[in-house]
């Protein structure tokens, strides 16, 4: 899943692509390099992000999914119901949400769904996170969702831990150590594993030793790293910016079938 944010404030590529042509333009690349999927957001979910109005992110992400979807399939990075409507009706197959909520948008409009882990909101959701227990916890959240969005009639889930979503670096590493369990959750039902750790804090953290962590432009290899880990326990998908990348490291690992084998 290739990332493409058409936005000023993302805390990678923020205002990169933040222009229509340049965001189809960077939309065709990923699709040329071997994305499977690009992922398009008019709203910053970063820690700290401030929330864009319903018809700013309309004008931001409708004219780039219009134009991509005739190329491979779209996800739209969207909690907002409206937003998910009228992207699926511009051309996109899933439904990327963050919040973990339009599962019932999903089966109205006969798309899929990613149910992802969140604790608070983009505002608040750094500040102080806290669990008993990480990994049962996000598997537990994951599973109702999972549940619910089958009860409403969704036939594609992919459940998403949702790594740097109020979470420490503790607790990134955690689910990451245990991410087969949520695989082998995820083909109990039928669903698939999404993991996104592209070039995100922790990330900058760990690589730095206990120096100075990284900054966003510095984590590449460490992005590789993770991706490569996920891969390697099963996750059927990874959200990156950097897609040659990823599917080098795809093609050494492998399919999970492959290495089960």
């Amino acid at each position: 899943m290739g990332v493409l944010n058409v936005t000023p404030d993302s805390f990678f590529d923020g205002g990169r692509y933040l222009e229509h042509d340049r965001a189809i333009e960077r939309g065709r690349a990923m699709f040329a390099d071997g994305a499977d999927l690009v992922d398009v957001g008019g709203e910053s979910t970063r820690p700290g992000a401030t929330p864009v109005g319903e018809a700013e992110e309309l004008r931001r992400v409708l004219p780039v999914i219009e134009a991509l979807a005739p190329l491979g399939p779209i996800s739209v990075d969207t909690t907002k119901p409206a937003v998910a409507r009228a992207a699926v009706a511009a051309g996109a197959v899933l439904l990327n949400d963050v919040s973990g909520s339009p599962w019932p948008v999903a089966a109205e409009c006969g798309v899929g769904w990613v149910a992802m882990h969140r604790q608070g909101t983009p505002a608040d959701m750094q500040r102080d996170p806290r669990y008993d227990d990480v990994v049962a916890e996000v598997h537990a959240h994951l599973a109702g969702l999972l549940a619910a969005a089958r009860s409403a009639g969704v036939a594609e889930v992919w459940l998403d831990p949702g790594i740097g979503f109020g979470k420490t670096v503790a607790h990134n590493l955690a689910l990451l150590a245990h991410v087969r369990e949520l695989v082998a959750l995820a083909q109990d039902g039928g669903a698939g594993v999404l993991v996104g750790t592209s070039n995100k804090g922790f990330l900058g953290v760990v690589a730095a030793g206990g120096g100075e962590p990284l900054g966003p432009s510095d984590r590449a290899e460490a992005t590789l790293a993770s991706n490569t880990w996920a891969m390697a326990q099963g996750v059927d998908m990874v959200r990156v910016h950097d897609v040659v990348a990823a599917l080098q490291a795809a093609r050494l690992v492998g399919t999970p079938e492959r290495q089960r084998g």
